[in-house]
């Protein structure tokens, strides 16, 4: 808003009248939106593909600082993008991607900057992935390394939107012990301006390595080699820098399946690292398996206002069962130097001034696919649990959740090709038992310390399938001692959505859940439960 004094004469009168110019507030003009749980696309519509790359930012042919996305693009990508009905079991490479952005939420494609011509011209069709790309300032060329095979393929180009053409292969057994590395991404830290590979050891993951990326004899190559983490086995190996201090990141070996995101602190980027040899669990990451993606890279925004750092998630499961969208990106926050990872479905940003908020379509439901949980629960295998994630299960009557007994209740069902036509992923809640059973499944809804659950109307919905043998089967929604229902009188053989509006929350808190009380064999299935703010 800008105040302007202007004189008008009025029939020989001279007046000042003050003329009040209302200008678009630029900072609400420049929030946009981050939607996760869908399928991304370019400014002009395109699909977006890229997976297990990195976002750095780097001066286009003008001149001008833009951010560029790079990673790649696998067949089976397209193919689960069309038909999410169907889990497949293969990674095929068809070239590395490159889309830049100057607002971080329209993203225009560049080129397929590494194609599987190059990758595979001098090896057989293999694993490749992993990747990110830094600048070389003494040899003035720009380098992608990326994981090839059972090596490292380190490749240069004259611009950042290549083409990168091989450069050399590097054999990282006698730096680490292994010819491969596990993991990896690159880091660069803008204060310096050194680039730095960031992976785990090739073989069990259970050290963690940093490398200086920099030019040798004319060469690009990795300078040293510094181990920073000997413990638990860990993958997703990536970095972040904020206030000075350097985050190591990582995931638990869960394959393709999400997990808890891990990290160490340093004050230094080859360390030590604290605690040491002791990642902690981010808080904010325990209740959907950090919003059901591995840790993948982060980027910071370096707004006029505020300095925010994002997560950027991956979601693989071989292509995929494991909700929409490959991406999936989540802004941190900080108590001091402990990091706290925002659980959001959609979130704006504003790139200029640093700047997040919640949008008003988010679902605060956590793990409301429940896809989180990838194996059937209770699972005596990694991850070892006797519960879903951001959810409570009550046995009033019935037999005892537990990895002990033959006769434990599963709680989550695996959805047919044909379920999924209609539900998202691989799972869905089950509630059912061999035995006449009455129980009750409920999540308590809360603001966090970074995201307030304002008070007000909001619509709860589900979608079931259900048996018959029922004598009480609700879904409810419960705040400030006022209770409501949704009763599901009869069978329903085919998936049926079921909505509560004007669920009115007070005090910040609400609690939803499912109550049942069912003849021995009954079932209900339960998937997408959604919780939004009532427009």
């Amino acid at each position: 808003m800008v105040e302007k004094k202007v004189q008008v004469n009025m029939k020989g009168f001279s007046i000042h009248i003050v003329v009040v110019l209302l200008f678009i507030n630029s900072v609400h003009a420049q929030f946009l939106n981050i939607k996760n749980d869908v399928f991304w696309n370019t400014k002009d519509g395109k699909p977006i593909y890229s997976q297990g790359g990195g976002i750095f930012k780097f001066k286009d042919a003008t001149g001008n600082q833009k951010y560029y996305w790079y990673g790649v693009q696998y067949k089976e990508a397209a193919i689960y993008r069309n038909d999410p009905s169907i889990t497949l079991p293969n990674a095929t490479f068809e070239s590395v991607t490159c889309y830049s952005s100057t607002d971080l939420v329209n993203w225009i494609f560049e080129a397929d900057v590494f194609t599987k011509e190059e990758a595979f011209k001098t090896v057989p069709k293999t694993w490749v992935g992993r990747l990110g790309v830094a600048y070389i300032k003494e040899l003035n060329k720009y380098t992608m390394i990326v994981q090839h095979g059972n090596q490292v393929l380190i490749t240069v180009a004259d611009s950042p939107t290549g083409p990168f053409t091989s450069h050399q292969r590097i054999n990282m057994k006698e730096m680490i012990g292994t010819t491969n590395t596990g993991d990896q991404t690159v880091f660069t830290d803008e204060d310096s301006g050194k680039s730095y590979l960031i992976y785990s050891y090739g073989s069990g993951r259970n050290k963690i390595y940093v490398s200086e990326i920099g030019a040798k004899d004319g060469m690009v190559n990795l300078l040293d080699c510094i181990k920073v983490f000997q413990g638990e086995s860990r993958e997703g190996n990536c970095m972040f820098k904020y206030k000075g201090k350097y985050y190591m990141a990582a995931s638990n070996i869960y394959g393709w399946d999400a997990s808890y995101a891990y990290y160490l602190v340093a004050d230094d980027i080859r360390g030590p690292y604290t605690p040491v040899n002791n990642m902690q669990v981010m808080k904010g990451s325990e209740n959907d398996y950090a919003h059901v993606t591995q840790t993948g890279f982060f980027f910071n925004i370096k707004g006029s206002k505020q300095e925010t750092v994002v997560y950027c998630g991956d979601r693989w499961a071989n292509f995929a069962g494991n909700g929409l969208g490959y991406n999936q990106w989540f802004p941190l926050s900080f108590n001091g130097a402990e990091p706290y990872f925002n659980s959001l479905s959609s979130w704006n940003v504003n790139a200029k001034t640093g700047e997040w908020k919640t949008a008003a379509d988010h679902n605060y439901v956590m793990n409301g696919s429940f896809e989180a949980d990838r194996k059937r629960i209770p699972s005596h295998v990694k991850p070892v649990q006797e519960f879903l994630l951001g959810w409570t299960t009550t046995v009033i009557e019935g037999n005892k959740v537990s990895l002990d007994s033959n006769s434990s209740p599963v709680l989550n069902y695996f959805n047919t090709a044909t379920d999924r036509k209609t539900v998202i992923g691989e799972k869905s809640l089950q509630i059912s038992d061999k035995v006449g059973f009455n129980r009750r499944v409920h999540q308590v809804i809360a603001s966090s310390p970074y995201v307030k659950l304002e008070d007000g109307n909001y619509t709860l919905t589900a979608k079931v399938k259900n048996s018959s043998g029922f004598t009480v089967l609700n879904m409810y929604a419960q705040s400030n001692e006022k209770v409501r229902f949704y009763s599901i009188k009869e069978e329903n053989a085919n998936w049926k959505t079921i909505t509560i509006e004007r669920v009115l929350v007070k005090g910040g808190k609400v609690e939803i859940g499912f109550v049942a009380e069912g003849a021995a064999n009954a079932f209900c299935y339960v998937d997408d439960v959604m919780l939004v703010r009532a427009k």
